[in-house]
């Protein structure tokens, strides 16, 4: 226990009291007393009291641990800084307001699947997300765009490594924000991905959000065209509530058209939620996967349930993640995986990780 919650403890009623009776009298016991290993409680202690007044040990953990938290709180500020800086230069304004929500995110993973041992692979990701270029837009950069991914792919996302995920570049854009009504919002976004050569895309995306009693309903309409990959669109619909002991529940229903392939990709996906304390929550899923071409069916199933925990403030994440799935092209055969995740997150202020 550090010297500042002993002197909160203990010291401080001491202080109280001895102003309390005045400068003429002396208390009974002195704080030196009252800090002694032999008079603090027995349930006060980690360590033997022969241990009270030892030097911590160094070890390589703490040096190593120390280490992570400086570079955590260091690297924070310098992309929250450069985050801050963009907005100031590309809005004209001398002021940046708060809700910036640029980070990077930095990860270990290690998957055990079926028959194979378990590979770690490193994992990262970014936004740069400039809220107050102007009113309405927004200059949004990202390490990969939902467009370019399968949508089988994105729902199973927290089960795949980085190794097997596939090939996405980073995107930029400028988004334009409009609002519709209280719970319509549209955004246009015109940009490209950000290779050699550039491939430029449009993006335009509805969202909308209705309380139906003790359900809520969500839905988004998104329509894109990049100029190597040709048209897309997508929908998507959930309904969620509050179903008792903690727990939320939301089923949600999309569907891709890949122009290109003439082909849609669906996925039907039961979601669970609770949150057990303020360090760990839970989230066990059930999902069907399928396409319309060569005709309507089940291309694959798959369940699988997060323990996500939080190690250290709000920026050090544990996750396990154990899997199974059937998928049409392995014959529906079993095949089940382990995947154990460790995540940093590095930004003055996430709203939405």
């Amino acid at each position: 226990m550090h010297l500042r919650s002993i002197c909160l403890q203990y010291l401080l009623p001491v202080l109280a009291f001895t102003l309390a009776i005045g400068p003429g009298t002396a208390p009974a016991q002195t704080a030196a007393d009252i800090l002694s290993p032999e008079t603090l409680p027995a349930d006060f202690y980690t360590f033997t009291p022969d241990e009270f007044w030892r030097e911590p040990r160094d070890s390589y953990w703490m040096s190593f641990s120390n280490w992570v938290i400086r570079q955590e709180h260091a690297q924070s500020e310098r992309i929250q800084a450069l985050g801050a800086w963009a907005d100031r230069t590309l809005s004209g304004n001398p002021r940046a307001l708060p809700g910036n929500e640029s980070y990077l995110r930095l990860g270990l993973a290690a998957e055990s699947e079926t028959g194979k041992l378990a590979s770690i692979e490193p994992e990262a990701r970014f936004r740069l997300d400039l809220p107050t270029a102007e009113e309405q837009l927004r200059v949004v950069l990202e390490s990969e765009s939902d467009e370019l991914i399968p949508l089988g792919e994105r729902r199973r996302s927290r089960q795949l490594t980085d190794d097997q995920r596939s090939d996405s570049d980073a995107t930029g854009a400028l988004r334009y924000l409009s609002v519709i009504s209280d719970t319509i919002n549209l955004s246009n976004d015109i940009g490209a991905r950000l290779r050699f050569p550039p491939d430029a895309f449009w993006r335009a995306t509805a969202r909308g959000d209705w309380q139906l009693s003790d359900w809520r309903l969500g839905a988004r309409q998104r329509v894109y065209y990049f100029h190597q990959d040709g048209w897309g669109a997508s929908t998507w619909l959930g309904f969620g509530k509050d179903i008792g002991g903690g727990w939320t529940f939301l089923a949600s229903s999309e569907a891709v058209w890949v122009h290109d392939e003439r082909q849609f990709d669906l996925a039907q996906i039961l979601d669970f939620h609770k949150r057990i304390n303020n360090r760990s929550e839970l989230n066990p899923r059930l999902g069907v996967l399928g396409e319309n071409q060569p005709n309507w069916r089940h291309t694959g199933y798959f369940a699988d349930l997060t323990w996500r925990y939080r190690l250290y403030q709000d920026w050090l994440y544990g996750e396990v993640i154990p899997s199974v799935e059937f998928q049409r092209d392995n014959d529906f055969k079993e095949h089940t995986a382990l995947l154990v995740r460790l995540e940093m997150f590095f930004s003055g202020s996430i709203l939405s990780r």
